[in-house]
């Protein structure tokens, strides 16, 4: 992982209470779609950089400086969404995200009151989801977690290690 990977890596592990016993059950991406947009923003880009060649000289200079910043602006959306990362653990849900500054929200697992799971057509097709958390808090960074892969499976592991930690219903021995 060369020195771009380290510096735009959201280093998700020193967030996690270590000496408590939390340990990373799911880190969920973004789904591939959200990057559709910066792709087609960048092969716009190429095209406008393409006008550069083709240009009178003395007007060169337009295409050049607009096609950067279409790359300047796809690159920043693409990592932008790279950079946001939801976390579950057996303690927590997290988010962390942003680029130069970061921003942390958590929520024990304890204070989830119900999570839904919306499927938009396209979604249904490409197989992608948004939750919605209900909280006692409802102004929280977490309340919507959008573009996310596989959201019923995802659902379910939240599902299960909030029934394992014993907060929803009676614990089976067996």
């Amino acid at each position: 992982m060369g020195w771009v990977g380290r510096t735009f890596d959201p280093h998700i592990r020193r967030h996690l209470l270590r000496d408590e016993g939390e340990v990373i059950v799911d880190e969920v991406l973004h789904h591939w779609v959200v990057y559709v947009l910066p792709t087609l923003e960048a092969l716009l880009g190429l095209g406008v950089f393409c006008l550069f060649v083709v240009a009178p000289v003395d007007l060169a200079w337009f295409p050049f400086l607009l096609a950067f910043a279409l790359w300047s602006h796809a690159g920043w959306r693409a990592l932008r969404e790279y950079m946001d990362r939801f976390v579950i653990t057996n303690m927590r849900v997290f988010r962390v995200r942003g680029v130069l500054s970061q921003k942390l929200a958590t929520m024990p697992l304890g204070r989830i009151l119900d999570i839904t799971v919306e499927k938009p057509f396209t979604g249904r097709l490409l197989n992608y989801g948004h939750f919605v958390f209900e909280s006692a808090a409802q102004e929280q960074g977490l309340r919507d977690i959008r573009h996310v892969g596989r959201p019923y499976e995802r659902d379910l592991v939240i599902q299960r290690v909030v029934q394992r930690a014993g907060l929803r219903g009676p614990r089976l021995i067996n």
